[in-house]
């Protein structure tokens, strides 16, 4: 991460133990051991030798994944950008939509299944963004589960998370029953946005095309290419950090951020 990068990711990551100890590692090169996997799509071990050890990367990445760490930085970095391109307050309408990836060998087979549709095995990621592509909630689940019925667990995750947003867009996959149940239950709009009559070729829909763009950021990290994790929440970790470093990065090179002063390296 470059200085004006770092500036806004840094200040949200959580204090250094509670007794005071110093850390042996900078935090800024954990981070940047995470994103060197998660944009490279290498394995642990394949860390380059200037990056902390490998398990020492691993155990932050672990930890911070199931205390909610990661989900938090996104939520944070994601206010800045709304902020920054003039939307002020929560989001209240966002877009819905699935992405089935082939599942590599590491992948178990009780998480993974066969889409028929899309002929893919491995798992299929569900992703609720806001209208500027910015992530709001994140499911990975068997490619074999219907659009549907894996959009409604995800739904009523998104239900708690963001109250704000109660309009979604989605594609004709998510029509039928799905919309009378969101209405019904969750008392949220599900918008489905089709393509024209007699459309040839791809065509950026309305409102739809928000999280098109998300995916394809997505998957510009090799990491995210394929699914090569063995328990799902991996995966999902690996997504919310591919969006931290994609809205760090639109972050620095959009608007101003204080100096960064450079850090203090010790003398061997």
């Amino acid at each position: 991460m470059s200085d004006e990068e770092w500036a806004y990711v840094g200040p949200l990551l959580p204090a250094p133990s509670k007794d005071g100890r110093r850390e042996k590692h900078d935090r800024r090169d954990i981070v940047d051991a995470i994103l060197y996997v998660t944009h490279e799509g290498v394995v642990w071990r394949a860390l380059p030798g200037d990056f902390p050890p490998r398990r020492t990367v691993y155990n932050f990445f672990d930890r911070w994944k199931k205390k909610g760490v990661t989900i938090t930085v996104n939520n944070a970095l994601r206010d800045q950008v709304r902020a920054a391109e003039n939307r002020n307050g929560p989001p209240t309408a966002g877009v819905i939509d699935s992405q089935s990836i082939k599942g590599a060998q590491t992948v178990h087979a009780a998480t993974r299944g066969y889409d028929a549709g899309k002929k893919i095995n491995g798992r299929k990621r569900f992703i609720v963004v806001d209208t500027l592509g910015l992530l709001l909630g994140v499911l990975v689940v068997p490619a074999s589960r219907q659009d549907r019925d894996g959009a409604r667990q995800l739904l009523l995750d998104h239900y708690f998370a963001t109250p704000t947003c109660r309009h979604l867009f989605a594609d004709g996959g998510f029509a039928g029953k799905f919309v009378d149940w969101a209405t019904t239950i969750l008392k949220t709009t599900v918008e489905i946005v089709r393509k024209k009559d007699g459309q040839k070729g791809f065509q950026p829909l309305p409102k739809r095309w928000a999280v098109e763009r998300t995916l394809a950021w997505l998957t510009a990290h090799r990491r995210l290419a394929h699914d090569y994790e063995r328990d799902p929440a991996t995966s999902t970790a690996f997504i919310y950090w591919a969006m931290i470093r994609t809205m760090a990065r639109r972050l620095a090179r959009g608007t101003p951020v204080a100096r960064w002063k450079p850090r203090k390296t010790t003398e061997s």
